[in-house]
């Protein structure tokens, strides 16, 4: 009989806490050893694979991988034909936007991209390097490097480097001054064009990517319970934000009303001392797994 699986690649390295955090809030855990590259995973149909974020794109072009999670960057640097499923923001871990930018030391010489012309430059970011020099006019030297990027240019090894950041912090700790962005990355459920036209594997595909994106939507979001009067309800509505209308249900106790809403954590501490004071009782708010639009 025929066995229906789904070979996941999953990114090795930086991403791959997060990803695994990701997962497990959407209802699949992943194990893995500290040695091995094939992770274990409580769903049967998922055969999941560990891989450098960096290789994904062009394994799931290939087909070698169903799908995968990577960074658009990589796809972009690989030039990769893969179908993109959904795009995953997870501002709470490691998986928000991340910046290529192009820098030099502190005390460098080159102060604009002009004055890049015949110098050096380290990347791991080597097409889409050349790519942006090339738009901007600009004929400089483009070297891969494999790692330790920000040190060869304190080294002196190079000009300048391309090396993406995400708040800017690597950059001051190495004391490196941004020149220019060469682009901006997230990550992203991609899969291979001729997997996505089966049925199943589609199937399947669409709804690991339903619950991831319900679960990334869950960290920003809280759930928020309260008892009302029935005459402070209007109050009580007219300050409550919400995805759609409050649930309200009557409580046993006669002109009380239990109402249940879901809304931004970052809102929470200034709603809660305005609905206390607008009558609200017994307010609890509680963490949420999944948000499904």
């Amino acid at each position: 009989m025929y066995k229906k699986i789904l070979k996941l690649g999953l990114p090795k390295g930086s991403l791959q806490e997060a990803t695994f955090k990701m997962f497990k809030k959407a209802g699949f855990n992943i194990n893995v050893s500290e040695r091995s590259y094939i992770p274990s995973i409580d769903d049967p149909e998922i055969e999941p694979l560990l891989l450098r974020a960096q290789e994904i794109s062009r394994y799931v072009e290939t087909g070698a991988l169903d799908c995968g999670i990577t960074g658009e960057d990589w796809i972009l640097e690989n030039r990769s034909k893969v179908k993109r499923i959904c795009e995953l923001l997870y501002a709470k871990q490691s998986l928000n936007r991340i910046r290529w930018v192009l820098a030099v030391p502190k005390d460098s010489s080159i102060k604009s991209l002009k004055d890049l012309e015949g110098k050096r430059i380290a990347t791991e970011l080597v097409n889409i390097t050349k790519q942006y020099l090339k738009s901007k006019h600009i004929n400089a030297e483009v070297e891969f490097s494999w790692g330790a990027t920000e040190g060869k240019v304190s080294a002196g090894l190079v000009d300048a480097v391309v090396d993406l950041t995400e708040t800017g912090k690597s950059l001051k700790v190495h004391k490196l001054r941004e020149i220019a962005c060469i682009c901006e990355s997230t990550t992203q459920f991609i899969a291979n064009h001729q997997a996505f036209k089966e049925n199943w594997k589609r199937k399947k595909m669409e709804e690991i990517a339903l619950l991831l994106k319900g679960a990334i939507l869950a960290e920003e979001k809280v759930g928020l319970k309260m008892n009302v009067k029935r005459m402070d309800l209007e109050k009580i509505l007219k300050i409550l934000p919400a995805l759609k209308k409050p649930t309200i249900s009557n409580l046993a106790q006669k002109g009380w009303l239990a109402v249940e809403t879901v809304i931004d954590e970052k809102q929470v501490r200034n709603l809660i001392p305005k609905l206390k004071e607008a009558g609200a009782q017994g307010i609890i708010e509680y963490s949420l797994n999944k948000v499904i639009y």
